[in-house]
């Protein structure tokens, strides 16, 4: 599985409110009064009111990542002590990276997708500082296409986009390679892309043709050689702050040497379109040094480890009724930890793997992890579960995550109730909504169908109309409607209360924080207007 489909599946409900401003998105999310100034040590969350979390979902940049190995920490504090010269440190560590992974060259950016962004810039402007200054206004540009596989789709194509290129999506062998012509400035694909645009179809097309091939593997394990480049890509990008264990906000790119000094060129310290990426000396430092440790890391002696901390998982809450447990080890590249699975009877012990991820996320010890048998999948036939991930376990968390997830199975719970109040009001028809976002309004409209307590229909947004559905429990209404558009979506889940022909209440939007919002009954024009239809064509104009 893609690192960037499982981040959909991930209970965020208890971690999302945690970075926003607002009073109320903290409801519930662990923010609470802090002792502050912050103070450095194991308590520097707590005293600015910051509860941290137990890591058991992977990393994930919402949460932190990973954790940077002593040999990282170390050599960025010490390249905090001195300064230097930019564009020489980057031609170091380039010759370094180039030696330690066996590829022509290397760089560290701010994060993978700031990577992005600068080879993207580097392919549209060649090196030439004139075109680097126009970005993203490509007008008189040569190149200013790049070709991306529908299924390579994602978050983070953002970064390209940001350069001002237009994207060819395709979806076939054939239209790959009519899509690939003299104004195609490279080809962008994620790591695992699989037939009929697998990698080497797509170099197979593109490398005659002398454009450059991007391969995101961001949360992949490094092999030495990369195997990207190996099958024919040009430039292959990974997060530092991943399985590397370096900094959270870096991002190392290695491949073809000129390409990678024009991306540096776009980058800071130099003016141009990736002056608000910085990346600072500490963060380079620490991107080698964790490159370098990973070269020498007993890694199967760290798979070990992580097995052993889902074996006391396991041990511990196997016991309980229903419970099973199971463990699923990847096969591929990307998200590379075990992953063990801790199932149930929800019917017997009253709870679901998305309430014990909402429990276990929202109160002390906090531990983030994910519900389902994969990340978001739906229970089946009575089942119920959580998966647990251990690649940024820490050692005693183990004991403290399987003591958590059986004191929550094994407490006392009364059967949960269907039953739905009556509806106090009838919501059918037109719904004309007005919402509050941070620094803006909004105009939304639903319009809603009734049967009993479930309600469905259309809602349209800004941009788009998209299905709706929910329920009303007696003045409680909630609506759920989601958007998507090619490698992205936004989910709206509507919480109000009704009165007379008005919903009011607050729009959850995930990981984007919160709304609030107002709905009034549509009211029709009065009166009625009789409708003549004309006998033939019409006789004046």
């Amino acid at each position: 599985m893609k690192r960037r489909d499982v981040l959909r599946g991930f209970s965020l409900l208890p971690l999302v409110p945690t970075v926003f401003p607002l009073q109320s998105a903290f409801a519930g999310s662990g923010i609470s009064g802090g002792t502050g100034p912050g103070i450095p040590g194991p308590g520097i969350f707590q005293s600015i009111g910051v509860e941290p979390l137990i890591n058991c979902m992977g990393t994930f940049t919402i949460i932190g990542g990973s954790l940077e190995r002593p040999a990282v920490r170390a050599a960025m504090e010490a390249a905090s002590r001195n300064f230097v010269q930019y564009d020489e440190l980057a031609y170091g560590i380039g010759q370094r990276l180039a030696d330690l992974t066996h590829s022509e060259w290397g760089m560290v950016s701010a994060g993978c997708a700031a990577g992005l962004k600068h080879v993207t810039a580097a392919c549209v402007a060649g090196g030439n500082p004139e075109k680097l200054i126009r970005i993203p206004d490509l007008t008189g540009f040569d190149k200013t296409e790049v070709v991306i596989p529908r299924s390579s789709r994602n978050e983070y194509d953002h970064a390209i986009r940001n350069i001002g290129v237009t994207l060819i999506n395709v979806d076939t062998l054939e239209e790959f390679g009519n899509a690939c012509g003299p104004r195609t400035a490279m080809v962008y694909v994620m790591a695992g892309s699989r037939e009929p645009l697998s990698l080497e179809n797509i170099v197979r097309i593109a490398k005659p043709k002398n454009i450059p091939v991007l391969v995101d593997a961001a949360a992949e394990d490094l092999t030495i050689p990369s195997i990207h480049l190996q099958n024919g890509a040009t430039i292959v990008a990974y997060s530092g702050g991943k399985a590397f264990c370096g900094p959270q906000c870096s991002g190392i790119l290695l491949g073809k040497k000129e390409i990678l000094q024009s991306a540096w060129q776009a980058s800071s310290p130099h003016h141009g379109p990736g002056r608000d990426n910085k990346v600072g000396r500490e963060e380079m430092i620490g991107a080698l040094a964790a490159v370098e440790a990973w070269t020498t890391f007993d890694h199967k002696g760290q798979w070990q480890k992580w097995l052993s901390y889902l074996d006391t998982v396991s041990k511990k809450v196997s016991s309980i009724d229903t419970v099973k447990t199971s463990v699923r080890q990847p096969s591929g590249l990307s998200n590379n930890s075990p992953v063990l699975i801790v199932s149930w009877d929800a019917g017997k012990l009253n709870i679901t793997g998305e309430e014990m991820a909402e429990e276990l996320g929202r109160n002390k010890p906090r531990i983030a992890l994910a519900f389902g048998s994969h990340p978001g999948a739906p229970d089946q036939a009575g089942q119920t579960s959580i998966n647990i991930t251990s690649g940024q376990m820490q050692p005693g968390e183990d004991k403290i995550v399987a003591d958590r997830i059986y004191g929550v199975l094994t407490q006392r719970r009364s059967p949960k109730s269907t039953t739905m109040n009556a509806p106090a009001a009838d919501l059918r028809g037109r719904w004309e909504v007005d919402v509050e976002f941070y620094s803006s309004t909004g105009h939304f409209s639903w319009m809603l169908e009734q049967d009993g307590n479930w309600l469905q229909g259309l809602h349209t947004s800004t941009f788009t109309t998209q299905n709706i559905l929910g329920t009303i429990d007696g003045d409680q209404v909630k609506l759920r409607s989601s958007e998507a558009m090619p490698g992205d979506h936004i989910t709206f889940t509507y919480t109000g209360s009704v009165s007379a022909d008005s919903i009011s209440g607050s729009i959850y939007l995930v990981e984007y924080g919160t709304a609030k919002f107002t709905a009034k009954r549509y009211k029709y024009p009065q009166g009625h207007t009789p409708v003549t239809v004309p006998g033939g064509p019409p006789l004046a104009t």
